[in-house]
């Protein structure tokens, strides 16, 4: 088919194609942008990591003026808070003292309680404690019991004799910072019973039984002994350092 001056046009049979100037100005397009193109399967990821890189310098650049001082320190929001709403203490009474303690006993004992029902099986119904009790005890002369006449002096003043009453046991202190629970085991009624109601002073029959279990062991410790001792020995080195050549202590009976 014979064709006409107008060879270079375009025609049905002889459809355009590009020529290096259309080559040229279609190089300048981004190839997903190109009608067409497929969509890059990079888009959402890199996305996302320009997500997390913006994070990470935020943190980063918060950290660093935390450190320069300019804002103050990040908090748990949910940390443990203590708030003490205790009463001021009140003041009862006061009484003088003019007790000599002349010795003192530490003690450590190992309480294991149990309670439980007959015929009720212990998953159900029992309470057993191991209490490690530490406390001390006291022994002291109070000079307030002095009786009139209880001291004698002799006519030439060099020698001295002084009745002085028993030693006595003070009240057991329990130490409840060195006293700890190394075990306890609860029935499932207890445990029940505990959540319904719970019972404040359920420690307290250990802590007693300890208190008994220490006083018992001080009075079989010979500590009045010690005491009676230690303070003869007190009470000669002052009175010889005063001029008294001989000196008496002793005791009545309790």
């Amino acid at each position: 088919m014979a064709r006409d001056g107008g060879i270079n046009e375009p025609t049905r049979e002889f459809p355009g194609y590009p020529t290096g100037d259309d080559l040229r100005a279609r190089s300048d397009v981004p190839p997903e942008s190109a009608p067409g193109a497929p969509a890059s399967p990079g888009g959402p990821a890199r996305g996302l990591l320009w997500v997390l890189g913006a994070a990470t310098l935020a943190v980063v650049v918060l950290l660093g003026v935390q450190a320069t001082g300019i804002l103050p320190d990040f908090r748990n929001p949910f940390a443990k808070q203590q708030t003490d709403r205790s009463q001021p203490p009140l003041l009862k009474s006061i009484r003088d003292l003019s007790r000599y303690v002349a010795a003192e006993g530490n003690f450590q004992v190992v309480v294991d309680l149990q309670n439980d029902r007959q015929n009720v099986p212990e998953f159900l119904l029992n309470e057993r404690t191991l209490f490690v009790g530490a406390g001390s005890v006291e022994a002291y002369v109070d000079f307030a019991k002095i009786a009139d006449g209880a001291v004698v002096v002799s006519a030439d003043g060099k020698s001295v004799e002084i009745k002085l009453p028993a030693p006595q046991l003070g009240e057991t202190n329990l130490d409840l910072e060195k006293s700890y629970v190394f075990a306890e085991q609860r029935g499932l009624l207890n445990r029940l019973n505990e959540l319904v109601k719970g019972d404040p002073n359920r420690q307290q029959q250990v802590y007693k039984l300890a208190e008994d279990r220490i006083t018992a062991a001080a009075r079989d410790s010979g500590l009045t002994a010690r005491a009676e001792e230690n303070t003869r020995k007190m009470l000669e080195g002052l009175l010889r350092s005063l001029g008294y050549e001989k000196v008496t202590i002793t005791y009545t009976a309790p």
